[in-house]
């Protein structure tokens, strides 16, 4: 089953529930849903078929949200692209993924036209603009008017076929898609909202870019439970606390460079942070000092988390991080986890050796490249290449990251990428 299919449920049975906000607009289910079938029937009458890639270049908006669950309901694989890529990287994702459609914006529109006579697989009237109108594109939002709102009649989607492509260098920068399927992303869904609590009547609020695979972590959650998803288009640390006080949010999602700035505001208020019942960070290692400092004003809040897009995860929940601090969690149910030689053999509690997991978030492999997949998968375990240790009780602890990157922001940047800006 889709899991676009969630949001028909979601229409039918509380079709007055809120299900996004994103600036001034805020959308029920009911009126989320006839948007999105509008864009699936907007697709399926260009001739975007089951299987086919369709690549998204925009910020974040609600345009986004919308290519992503139209993709899911008509079973096309969307493959969200950072706006940050070069028109080099660009080139070379775009023609890796086989996209036969861009969605994009005016801000990329000239970046797109420069880009055109190297992407092949895409056809003059493939390419869609949100906002406004251009020669050489397509008017999303007409397409959008002129289509039906009723559910899209295209062809049965199954819990196997693929969902999306996230790409990720990983250690040695070379482009990697990772697929995740429809049953991986329902995975992510139930997983993380029995994590981290997730209900119906949850107020969720994101501010970092949701083209990134972490983005999924809280709103497939929110998806699978019908609850409140709140988009930012950007993190300002002064409007996102005043956001979560107006919209009484209940979880959110940090990267430490965030937590780190709102905790350095002059008028912090943890008094009106009140209604927040979970405070997720990740993407990199949150320091000690700002641990706990967040946990002293905010005491039972805090979650951690470490993974990766592959497909592993562990979860520190609020009610053990105050006897294991430094501690990255536990593997959440239906996950296992172990600490490997070199061999591939497992090492007892407190020995270093490299993190292997496997669970039902497990990618099916990258996206046209079955060596790779078979060196990142062995024997059904995924190598993270990325060292640690558990304790006695089976928690694990980061020791270091193999992988020669940078965190930016939660965002992996690569040595070579810059080399290539500079020069």
């Amino acid at each position: 089953m889709s899991i676009g299919s969630l949001f028909a449920r979601h229409a039918l049975y509380r079709p007055g529930q809120t299900a996004v906000v994103f600036g001034d607009l805020r959308l029920t289910y009911l009126q989320f849903n006839r948007g999105i079938n509008r864009i699936a029937n907007a697709l399926l009458a260009l001739g975007v078929n089951k299987g086919d890639k369709i690549a998204t270049l925009l910020p974040n908006c609600l345009e986004l949200l919308e290519v992503y669950w139209a993709s899911a309901k008509i079973g096309a694989v969307v493959v969200p692209l950072s706006t940050l890529l070069q028109p080099k990287a660009l080139v070379s994702l775009l023609n890796d993924a086989d996209a036969v459609m861009l969605v994009t914006n005016s801000g990329w529109a000239d970046a797109v036209e420069s880009i055109k006579p190297d992407l092949p697989n895409l056809a003059h009237d493939r390419f869609l603009l949100t906002g406004g109108q251009r020669k050489g594109f397509r008017d999303y939002q007409g397409l959008k008017a002129a289509a039906s709102d009723r559910e899209p009649d295209g062809e049965p989607v199954g819990d196997d076929d693929p969902f999306n492509i996230i790409y990720s260098s990983g250690a040695t920068g070379r482009p990697k898609g990772i697929i995740h399927t429809h049953r991986v992303r329902a995975a992510y869904a139930t997983t993380f909202a029995s994590a981290f609590r997730i209900t119906p009547e949850s107020v969720s609020l994101y501010a970092g870019s949701i083209v990134f695979n972490k983005a999924f972590v809280g709103l497939m959650p929110v998806v699978f439970t019908g609850s409140a998803y709140i988009l930012m288009s950007d993190f300002d640390p002064a409007l996102y606390l005043e956001t979560i006080a107006r919209e009484r949010a209940t979880h959110v999602i940090l990267v430490p460079s965030q937590i780190a700035a709102l905790l350095d505001l002059p008028d912090f208020s943890h008094e009106e942070l009140s209604s927040l019942e979970m405070i997720l960070t990740l993407g990199a290692p949150l320091d000690r000092a700002h641990k706990d400092r967040l946990n002293r004003l905010l005491p039972g809040r805090f979650h951690e988390l470490y993974g990766l897009a592959e497909g592993f995860v562990t979860v520190l929940d609020k009610h053990d991080y105050p006897r294991k601090p430094t501690s990255v969690g536990a593997p959440p149910p239906f996950f296992e986890m172990k600490i490997a030689d070199p061999n591939g053999i497992e090492l007892p509690a407190g020995k270093i050796g490299e993190i292997c997991g496997r669970g039902p978030i497990l990618m099916p492999g990258y996206y046209k490249q079955p060596e790779l997949t078979r060196a990142a998968i062995r024997d059904g375990w995924l190598r993270s290449g990325d060292l640690g240790y558990v304790d006695e009780d089976g928690f694990l602890y980061l020791v270091d990251r193999v992988k020669d990157i940078i965190l930016s922001g939660g965002v992996k940047v690569y040595p070579r990428d810059i080399e290539e800006v500079v020069v």
